[in-house]
């Protein structure tokens, strides 16, 4: 199955859903390849993070870019359970060519009016890359605690009619940002942050269960 975080806005926390959505499906004793399909090679940073620190790696990483992402998926999906393609925050040909070859699309948008603002032109974006079997999930990330913009937010999200909203948050928590620095997924980090690693576990049950 190949998986492709993406949406067209930096910022809205793509790389730490994917990298830590790879490390959860490795521990399964799934064979996995991250993608990173940003020029920006943030995933590349974090895999490089695990590597220097001796980290476990159960799971492949390679960087790829422009149109042969889509190729280079079709070539490789029969090698592995799961694909992870991280694709950046902007409609790019890496993440045009991405999502054609995807099963799964998940678009992580902040409860901010700059990220529903981008419903519009996401939506457009998934309808020219006329993938007809992709299947679009939308959730909110990086959630205020409290407050009435998440609830705001996901009553946008749920307007858009090609893409499915999971009604739950994954919150801005420091656990998040601290795992990703290390290169660490927050199921890794010693102290765990119960809370964190429920938000993760319940979007990785939302979209492959």
């Amino acid at each position: 199955m190949i998986l492709v975080v993406g949406g067209i806005k930096g910022g809205s926390g793509k790389t730490t859903i994917a990298t830590n959505l790879c490390q959860m499906r490795a521990s399964k004793s799934r064979k996995v390849l991250l993608v990173d399909a940003d020029d920006q090679g943030s995933a590349h940073e974090w895999f490089l993070q695990r590597d220097a620190k001796s980290y476990e790696n159960s799971f492949a990483m390679v960087s790829m870019s422009g149109r042969a992402v889509y190729s280079n998926l079709q070539k490789m999906k029969h090698d592995y359970d799961d694909i992870i393609v991280d694709s950046g925050g902007r409609d790019s040909v890496s993440q045009r060519a991405a999502i054609s070859a995807a099963d799964i699309l998940v678009l992580p948008f902040k409860p901010r009016s700059l990220d529903i603002w981008t419903l519009s032109p996401v939506k457009r974006l998934i309808e020219e890359c006329v993938n007809h079997n992709l299947k679009c999930y939308g959730f909110i990330n990086q959630a205020d605690f409290k407050g009435k913009n998440n609830d705001e937010a996901l009553d946008v999200l749920k307007e858009c009619g090609l893409i499915k909203t999971l009604p739950l948050l994954v919150c801005n928590r420091v656990a998040f940002a601290n795992a990703s620095a290390n290169g660490l997924s927050v199921f890794e980090t010693i102290p765990r942050d119960d809370k964190a690693c429920k938000e993760m576990q319940d979007l990785h049950d939302a979209i492959y269960n």
